[in-house]
């Protein structure tokens, strides 16, 4: 099967990686001329993650990336998905199946990723989400995980989650593409604030981030269209070992670093995902109380100018502490 994995950065790069690798597939790697993610693997084969297949092609021309591959794989910063489609679409590719390995909501209007394809010309039936735990450093060490694979067409899940799977990544036909979008997307927030509760010093909190995270996630999936319980699928409670106890989790270590007034410098999606999940509460009428206090800890407060960050954002999540009694479900 020809791939190609649009986006060579963190994930991007190991999807590749495991492409060729372990699937043998013929894979075109991707990335703009310039960036330093593709620079760093031109011309050096590897970056701190993987190692490429000598057998990977990578280039910078789209056109060869997009004309060439039956399947299509992006792995892009989520806010930056709608621009970059307007590139893409300008080639040939009503007819290849997307497949979106990246977690998030487009900020500026809470479309689902899946969505922001369709507004951008490709056919539901021809988009998949790939989605679910797993660390790079244990996938390259050998360490299997489960993952899993979703979209509005039936066939077109089972055929990619059939031709995926390997004694690596046991992959599940997802049956909830609302669910799983938003889960997993949504897991990113929790892991800001788990990463808040790491750096205040409160880490035996982060069990009830788990279990009310979840909580508020199934309400907010549900009153979207979505099924309440996939917030308990491996999209977002299983994914939650990965980002909230995990060294290795950017939006941990970036809740992390909050707390301790500094600013982490690589992409955390899940601060202006809890911008675009605050959003979406608003439109539906869904009270996302652990949401909100993320959204507040990032762009309200002043935690970097506060001298104290622990304090000043365990303040924030404290005043949960202050909401009346209610029942647990």
């Amino acid at each position: 099967m020809k791939i190609s994995v649009l986006g060579c950065g963190r994930w991007g790069s190991f999807i590749a990686w495991y492409q060729s690798t372990v699937l043998k597939n013929e894979v075109t790697s991707w990335g703009p001329e310039g960036e330093y993610s593709y620079e760093i693997l031109k011309n050096t084969g590897r970056n701190e993650y993987v190692e490429l297949d000598k057998r990977i092609t990578l280039t910078c021309d789209l056109k060869q990336a997009v004309e060439g591959a039956e399947v299509i794989i992006i792995s892009i910063s989520s806010q930056g998905l709608r621009g970059f489609m307007q590139k893409v679409t300008k080639y040939d590719v009503k007819d290849k199946p997307f497949v979106l390995c990246m977690k998030g909501i487009e900020e500026s209007t809470g479309k689902r990723l899946s969505e922001v394809l369709v507004e951008s010309g490709i056919s539901p039936d021809k988009i998949a989400v790939w989605v679910g735990p797993g660390h790079i450093q244990a996938f390259t060490r050998g360490i299997p995980n489960c993952m899993v694979i979703d979209s509005a067409d039936e066939g077109l899940k089972r055929r990619l989650a059939d031709s995926f799977k390997s004694n690596l990544i046991r992959f599940y036909y997802g049956n909830d593409l609302i669910g799983s979008e938003i889960g997993a997307a949504a897991k990113n927030v929790m892991g800001i604030a788990a990463g808040v509760l790491d750096g205040s010093g409160y880490v035996s909190l982060k069990g009830p981030l788990m279990s009310r995270g979840a909580n508020e996630v199934g309400r907010l999936i549900q009153a979207m269209g979505g099924k309440f319980n996939s917030a308990y699928g491996l999209a977002h409670l299983g994914d939650y070992e990965t980002t909230l106890f995990s060294e290795y989790s950017h939006n941990r270590k970036y809740g992390e670093m909050m707390a301790h007034g500094a600013k982490f410098d690589k992409l955390a999606e899940g601060v202006m995902t809890a911008k675009a999940m605050k959003k979406l509460g608003d439109e539906y009428g869904v009270d996302l109380p652990l949401t909100n206090a993320v959204y507040e800890a990032c762009f309200l407060s002043r935690v970097f100018e506060s001298g104290d960050g622990a304090k000043h954002c365990m303040d924030i999540i404290l005043k949960l502490f202050e909401r009346q009694t209610k029942s647990e479900f």
